[in-house]
């Protein structure tokens, strides 16, 4: 019987350390599959009829945007995508191309996603509020009607919060920050930040940090992303545009923070949605990965906040809904133009 024993935890012992070995040996065949085989070089281009243009400051880098070609009377429209790890300005060509034939309209890659500037720094929510103000005060250089979308309606809330003058209305497209609030104890909360910051740190190790990311950003993953988020067909030109956004370099390390949740706003209902003063109009639909339950307080409690529903779409309405979502953002700024 001890022979037996024996023998049996041999085996068990040589399985664990054959599985180990093989994990060890597909992790560096990967490693080494990105570092040679897939091009991180690629060229965003988004086919717009626009200018193509980058503004730069010391506080933000290069900032990539286009600019519609025509001259309006009317305020400015400034467009600024939503974060996700494949993020960028296609998300917002839609919008675009809508009002871009009659108003002037600027659609911004945010620091670390689209065209914009990738290096490896510390990409926090202050960096993109920043991007957002200076752009607007610097570079447009008068009050604009801001269409944000997601995770994005965070930034220019606390834009919003730093600087009165930078906008005239707002409309969030699926704002992140809904949600009921998180009844979980303090301590959770700190055990919580304290894993997320231990990815991080494992995550950021240049040896497998872009391996990693490529993993993510598989076109089949994107694919996947998108997909969830359209109730019918899926175009295939943004998954084309997302891919080629997730590959140039250093497009890992803004998405990499993202993943390990170091782009939120921590109680950004209460400390800064609440204290916009100017019009506000959400419109949100059947996103899987966000919740509305504070919205109607929201809408209840300050008069300047408006919402629309779009019921027939899954997150992106400004491609699949679009007559119904342009008529009512356009009906929105006629009252505040």
């Amino acid at each position: 019987m001890t022979n037996k024993k024996s023998e049996q935890s041999k085996a068990a012992g040589w399985g664990i350390g054959s599985l180990a070995t093989l994990a060890l040996a597909l992790k560096a065949g990967w490693v080494l599959y990105s570092k040679r085989y897939i091009d991180h070089h690629a060229k965003v281009n988004l086919m717009l009829d626009a200018e193509h243009h980058t503004f730069e400051t010391d506080t933000v880098g290069k900032i990539n945007y286009y600019e519609s070609k025509v001259e309006s009377k009317k305020p400015p429209i400034l467009l600024v995508h939503g974060i996700h790890l494949y993020a960028g300005g296609h998300d917002m060509v839609p919008v675009f191309e809508a009002f871009s034939a009659y108003r002037k309209v600027y659609l911004l890659d945010l620091p670390g996603f689209g065209g914009s500037e990738k290096s490896d720094r510390p990409y926090r929510p202050g960096l993109y509020q920043a991007a957002i103000s200076e752009f607007v005060r610097d570079q447009i250089g008068q009050p604009v009607h801001v269409v944000v979308m997601g995770l994005s309606a965070e930034f220019v809330a606390m834009a919003e919060e730093q600087d009165r003058d930078l906008f005239r209305s707002i409309v969030m497209i699926n704002p992140s920050g809904m949600q009921m609030p998180d009844a979980g104890h303090i301590s959770e909360n700190k055990w919580w930040d304290q894993i997320r910051n231990l990815a991080l740190s494992y995550l950021r190790v240049p040896l497998w940090s872009l391996p990693f990311y490529d993993l993510l950003a598989s076109r089949s993953s994107i694919s996947n992303y998108y997909r969830k988020r359209f109730t019918y067909a899926l175009p295939s030109d943004l998954v084309d545009l997302a891919y080629t956004s997730a590959h140039q370099p250093g497009a890992h390390f803004a998405p990499i923070l993202h993943y390990c949740g170091k782009l939120s706003v921590p109680n950004v209902r209460t400390r800064y949605y609440k204290q916009i003063t100017k019009p506000v109009l959400v419109v949100f639909d059947n996103n899987p990965e966000q919740k509305f339950d504070m919205l109607p307080m929201m809408v209840r409690e300050n008069p300047n906040w408006k919402a629309a529903r779009s019921r027939h779409t899954r997150g992106m309405p400004q491609f699949e809904n679009p007559g119904e979502t342009f008529r009512s953002i356009e009906t929105f700024w006629k009252k505040h133009d």
